[in-house]
């Protein structure tokens, strides 16, 4: 007994130190991973496709399904291994090549309590959604392919990096930048790209002069449901175990779409005279995207106070963009998820607190860090990623473009894009 008590404690430090499989914890990132890949199909593209008009509803869906596909693809190639494997001597920046067309990752290869395939499949989910949520700036006027190849080579060129900087050891993260689920390398490049899409490509025929209404509010409102259900998995998700810091972000993340919602739809009620259908689900999504980064570091007081300044601030982005700056961003994916990105990061700054009171959340990133040293460092990670994420898209674009033209002509654009470039109808009515 005596060498065998010996034997085991001979063996304690290596046990310790090694990843152990957790059941419970691969159950829960099993279940969030198909609740991601829910918000992208079906939820982003029934939100999407009920905001255009009738002749281009295909078009949209059609355009999310390819992007899971395309970026599926991408993300087995090379995505993955560039953005969480070790790149050596440019780890800062970029991953390396280890995990090629996921090599070395085998049914028993883990990632802390996971194993390493299910953290590669639920990470995809993410590059999957991101690109998908750029759809909206460029509605009803971009080619199915070039739509294709951009979203192919942004992945690589713009996704990839910074979701090493923020999630895969690169800079950011040695600097502590609080993301807990996607504030800069979801929601922040989405919507800068989205911006600089909307740009590029022009606006659409007719506006702003032609009112441009969503041809099916109902299925907006569905597929906004079914965005709300699985950012559950998108956020609480993001604590890669089935604890108590999944059940908190699963519950600021309600709070903040809730509150998100309610003050949109004031707001309207206010300045308009009626709430509307469409801005109780544009200020759910734009409560549940500027909470994304901080649904980890903040508690729910955090999360109300978060959710209505979404609800707030996003309202009038949106107003600035279209009214003021006369930009066709179709679908308001920059003041939504660039505006409640940006928001959501620097506010995970402020309330990771633990000195407000009702209002604290969880601490700062490093020991040494007051309230001013995080806000800096969130402050940083949302001027890199907008500074990159802007001049990277703005050269894939016109990179794609010296080979195929970016948008329909104005005939096609005139016919939709169902017909024009699938030779399909949503309705036959």
């Amino acid at each position: 007994m005596r060498y065998l008590i010996a034997g085991l404690l001979a063996l304690t430090p290596s046990l310790a130190l090694a990843d152990t499989l957790d059941k419970s914890d691969s159950a829960w990132i099993l279940t969030a991973t198909a609740l991601v890949l829910f918000m992208t199909l079906p939820g982003l593209a029934l939100f999407y496709g009920g905001l255009v008009r009738n002749k281009n509803v295909l078009s949209v869906l059609m355009q999310c399904f390819a992007i899971a596909c395309a970026v599926s693809l991408v993300w087995l190639v090379v995505g993955y291994s560039l953005a969480f494997s070790d790149g050596g001597a440019a780890n800062a920046w970029i991953g390396g090549l280890s995990h090629v067309f996921f090599d070395g990752i085998g049914r028993d290869t883990l990632e802390g309590s996971l194993p390493k395939s299910l953290h590669g499949l639920f990470q995809m989910t993410f590059a999957i959604i991101t690109p998908a949520l750029i759809v909206g700036a460029f509605a009803e006027r971009m080619r199915f392919g070039a739509m294709l190849a951009f979203s192919v080579l942004w992945v690589l060129g713009v996704y990839v990096p910074i979701c090493h900087w923020v999630w895969g050891g690169g800079w950011l993260a040695e600097l502590g930048l609080y993301d807990f689920a996607g504030g800069t390398v979801v929601h922040i490049t989405a919507g800068v790209a989205a911006l600089v899409a909307a740009v590029v490509l022009g606006r659409r025929q007719d506006w702003p002069g032609q009112a441009m209404k969503p041809h099916n509010m109902t299925m907006t409102v569905m597929g906004a449901g079914m965005l709300w259900v699985g950012w559950f998995g998108f956020n609480g998700g993001s604590a890669l175990a089935a604890d108590g810091n999944a059940s908190m972000a699963m519950l600021v993340t309600h709070i903040s779409a809730a509150a998100g919602s309610l003050a949109w739809v004031t707001l309207e009620a206010v300045k308009f005279g009626k709430p509307s259908a469409l801005g109780i689900a544009t200020g759910m999504v734009a409560g549940l995207g500027t909470i994304t980064p901080a649904s980890g570091f903040v508690g729910p007081g955090g999360a109300l106070l978060i959710g209505l300044a979404a609800g707030v601030i996003c309202f009038y982005m949106v107003l600035v963009v279209k009214q003021k700056w006369r930009i066709d961003d179709s679908l308001d994916v920059f003041p939504v998820h660039g505006i409640g990105g940006v928001l959501g990061t620097l506010l995970a700054g402020v309330f990771a607190s633990t000195e407000l009171g009702v209002f604290s959340g969880y601490g700062f990133a490093k020991p040494e860090y007051g309230m001013l040293d995080q806000i800096g460092v969130q402050a940083l990670g949302v001027v890199a990623t907008f500074v990159y994420t802007a001049v990277v898209t703005f050269l894939l674009l016109k990179l794609v473009g010296l080979f195929t033209p970016l948008r329909v002509t104005a005939e096609e654009e005139a016919q939709g894009l169902d017909i024009a470039l699938h030779e399909e109808r949503g309705y036959d009515i």
